[in-house]
C-alpha cells in the first residue's frame, strides 16, 4: 500500500533535491537489418528506428506531466553496429553513424548509443573498421554516441584493442578541438560492459535483449546528501547505510513506476531500472556532496574509497528490494565534469587521478569525464584504459574509461561543455611512457576468477 508520508517525501525531493528520472532509453535490436548492401542496412535501420521510437518522446513526457516526474532524457540503444558491418565488411562505418543520427533526429531523442564493438577475446569481421572511423563518425555527427568492450573477467583484456583506443580517443578530440573536444566525451571504453545499460555514452543494446525494450535511469544523489544532512553527526555508519538503502528504495520505486507506465504505453516489454546516483553540476546533486555530508572534509580526501563503497553497496541494496528489474550499472557514478563537488574537489588539488583509480575499484563505473591535457600522448591514454580495464577484470565489475584530452589546453586550464556534461579542469596526468608495454598487444589472460563453471 502507498504510504502518505512517502508519497509527500517524494514530492518534496522532486521539488527540492532535483530528484529525476536522467533517462528512458529504448533498446532496439538492429540484428535483423543486417543486409550485403550497406545502403539497404541503413535504409533498414532509419526505417525500424523511427519506426519503433516514433511515440517514445510523446509517451515519457506524457507521463512527466501526468505524475509530476521530471524525466530529464529520451534515449535508444541499438545493437552494436560492428555486428551488422560483418554483413558488409567493404562498407563506410560512417555512412552507419550518420543513419543513426538522423533516426535520432527524427524521432526526437538527445543521444544513441550503440555505435560500438565488443572485441574483449579479439577482432570479427567489423570490429576493427567500426573501431578506426569512431573519430570520424562522432564528429560528423550530433547524437551519436560510441562505446568499445575491450575486456571481461571472463576472456581478459585484448591488449591489441587497448593500444588502439588510445590514438582513436586522440584523433576524436582533435577532430572536434573546435566544440570542445565533445567527441572524445560521447566514446567510453569498457571492461565487463553490461547489455543493459540506459546511460549515454555507453549504452548499446546487447545481443541477448529482446528486440526491443524500454530502460530507466534514476537518479538522485541530492536526495541522498538531504537525508544523511539529517542524520547526526556522531551516528554510526551502519545507521547512514540503512538511511542510504531506505532513500535508494524510494528513488527506485519511482523509476519501476515510470517504466511500468512506458512499456505498457509503448507496447514493448519494460527491461531494467538502472538506480545510478548520476550527478550534475547544479550544486546539491552531486556524488562529491554526500561523501562529505558521511565526514569528509573534501572528497578525495582519506576515507573517500570507503565511504566510496558503503554509498555504492547500500545503494544495490536498496534497490534491489524496490523492483525485481534492477540493472544496468547501478549504483554511484564519479563524472568529474558532471559532478559540481568534484570539480571542486579537484580545483583545490585534492582529488587527484591516483585517487579516483582507487575509488574505481569500489562504484559503478570508472574513469569517467576526465579531462587530460591535449598534449597527453596516445599510449598513456592507452595505459589509463589497460589500469581500469585490470580493475574491472580482477575484481568482476564494470570498469570504464571516457577521458577528453583537452587539445590547445594545459593544467590549470578548464574545457567547458555545458549542460549535463558540465566542465572539467585538466588534471595532471603521469606521462612515464608506457609504449613498450601497450606496443605489445596480445593479450592478458583472462582471471582465475572466470574459472566458475
Amino acid at each position: 500500500m502507498l504510504n502518505t508520508n512517502d508519497i509527500l517525501e517524494t514530492i518534496r525531493m522532486i521539488n527540492d533535491e532535483n530528484l529525476d528520472v536522467r533517462t528512458v532509453t529504448m533498446g532496439i535490436s538492429l540484428l535483423d537489418c543486417a543486409d550485403p548492401d550497406p545502403r539497404t542496412a541503413c535504409e533498414k535501420i532509419y526505417h525500424k528506428i523511427t519506426t519503433r521510437v516514433e511515440k517514445l518522446v510523446e509517451v515519457v513526457d506524457g507521463i512527466s506531466a501526468g505524475y509530476g516526474i521530471p524525466i530529464v532524457n529520451k534515449r535508444i540503444s541499438v545493437t552494436p553496429i560492428a555486428m551488422l558491418l560483418a554483413a558488409c565488411p567493404d562498407a563506410d562505418p560512417v555512412w552507419f553513424a550518420k543513419t543513426l543520427d538522423a533516426a535520432a533526429k527524427k524521432v526526437g531523442v538527445n543521444f544513441i548509443g550503440g555505435f560500438s564493438a565488443l572485441v574483449q577475446k579479439g577482432f570479427s569481421a567489423g570490429d576493427k573498421a567500426l573501431i578506426n572511423a569512431i573519430p570520424e563518425a562522432l564528429a560528423s555527427t550530433d547524437f551519436v554516441c560510441s562505446s568499445v568492450n575491450i575486456g571481461s573477467t571472463k576472456a581478459g583484456i585484448n591488449m591489441d584493442a587497448v593500444a588502439m583506443m588510445g590514438p582513436v580517443i586522440r584523433r576524436a578530440a582533435e577532430l572536434t578541438a573546435d566544440n570542445n573536444c565533445l567527441g572524445a566525451a560521447k566514446l567510453v571504453v569498457f571492461c565487463n560492459a553490461v547489455e543493459d545499460n540506459p546511460f549515454m555514452a555507453g549504452a548499446f543494446h546487447g545481443p541477448g535483449e529482446p528486440d526491443c525494450c524500454v530502460h530507466v535511469g534514476v537518479s538522485g544523489p541530492g536526495a541522498v546528501r538531504a537525508a544523511l544532512a539529517k542524520l547526526p553527526k556522531d551516528a554510526p555508519l551502519d545507521d547512514v547505510a540503512e538511511l542510504v538503502k531506505r532513500t535508494a528504495f524510494k528513488i527506485t520505486r519511482m523509476g519501476q513506476l515510470v517504466g511500468e507506465l512506458a512499456a505498457e504505453k509503448l507496447n514493448v516489454p519494460f527491461g531494467i531500472v538502472d538506480l545510478s546516483l548520476a550527478p550534475t553540476p547544479a550544486i546539491g546533486d552531486s556524488v562529491a556532496r554526500v561523501l562529505e555530508e558521511m565526514g569528509l572534509e573534501c572528497c578525495g580526501g582519506y576515507g573517500t574509497t570507503a565511504a566510496l563503497a558503503l554509498l555504492n553497496d547500500a545503494v544495490k541494496k536498496g534497490g534491489v528490494m524496490a523492483s525485481g528489474n534492477v540493472g544496468g550499472l547501478s549504483g554511484a557514478f564519479i563524472p568529474v565534469s558532471e559532478d559540481e563537488g568534484m570539480i571542486a574537489a579537484t580545483e583545490a588539488g585534492v582529488l587527484t587521478l591516483n585517487k579516483l583509480e582507487a575509488m574505481t575499484a569500489v562504484c559503478s563505473v570508472g574513469l569517467d569525464m576526465i579531462v587530460v591535457p591535449g598534449d597527453t600522448p596516445a599510449d598513456v591514454l592507452s595505459a589509463m584504459i589497460a589500469d581500469e580495464a585490470a580493475i574491472g577484470m580482477i575484481n568482476t565489475k564494470t570498469t570504464a574509461v571516457r577521458v577528453i584530452p583537452a587539445i590547445g589546453k594545459k593544467m590549470g586550464e578548464r574545457l567547458d561543455f555545458g549542460g549535463l556534461l558540465g566542465y572539467g579542469p585538466v588534471m595532471p596526468i603521469n606521462t612515464s611512457s608506457p609504449s613498450v608495454f601497450v606496443n605489445r598487444g596480445g593479450r592478458i589472460p583472462a582471471p582465475l576468477q572466470a574459472l566458475k563453471n
